[in-house]
């Protein structure tokens, strides 16, 4: 038997109920970053996914790997929603603002930990992701630019800053049911990209070297 046999036979695979529990752990801090924002209490967090805190550590043993682990799942799924947009809708402003929608369904305010200045963004996997999710945007912006229907005055940037801002709620607020006007004021955003411009817009475009500036 060869070597890698030998390697791969001796390597467990995780079983389905501790891979369940890891995408519960992740699916419920997703959410909790969203709301309250990435110091929120891991033991919520655990109770919320339906784990006991034993089971949380066991998979991520501090903080900062499970709110890696959150952001490099927000940028994939928020990057095949991208890529999904790109390829299946014919008109390109459509997939602009398909893609738009879906992002807020991925909970891209999750995303936020990334511009603190305690976030660690140098990890090679994180550099991977987002350089994957920017070109993913970039590839939307520039089909609906250049089809004439999107402004030329906003850059990548400031479409995903509005997003994580349109889609996130101050941390720790106590307005209920925030979620069912998302899409509707992310509706009104749209309108806004569409061109022809109706005003003039302050400032210089957000551009990706900027928010990784920030970041």
């Amino acid at each position: 038997m060869s070597t890698a046999a030998t390697e791969t036979r001796r390597t467990p695979r995780p079983r389905a109920d501790a891979l369940r529990n890891r995408e519960r752990i992740v699916s419920a801090a997703r959410e909790m970053f969203v709301e309250f924002g990435p110091d929120v209490p891991l033991d919520e967090i655990a109770r919320r996914a339906g784990i006991g805190n034993a089971t949380l550590y066991r998979h991520f043993p501090d903080r900062a790997v499970l709110i890696r682990e959150v952001v490099l799942s927000v940028m994939s799924r928020t990057t095949e929603q991208a890529d999904a947009a790109s390829a299946e809708e014919p008109d390109a402003f459509a997939a602009l603002r398909r893609f738009v929608h879906a992002a807020a369904d991925e909970r891209i305010g999750a995303l936020c930990p990334m511009l603190s200045g305690g976030f660690d963004a140098d990890h090679p996997d994180l550099h991977a992701g987002r350089e994957r999710l920017e070109e993913a945007v970039r590839s939307l912006v520039d089909a609906a630019q250049s089809s004439g229907r999107m402004r030329t005055d906003v850059a990548v940037g400031d479409l995903l800053v509005a997003l994580s801002q349109l889609t996130r709620p101050l941390p720790g607020t106590a307005c209920p049911n925030m979620d069912r006007f998302v899409h509707r004021h992310l509706q009104l955003f749209l309108d806004g990209l569409e061109a022809p411009a109706r005003s003039e817009l302050p400032g210089a475009a957000a551009t990706l070297e900027d928010l990784r500036t920030t970041s």
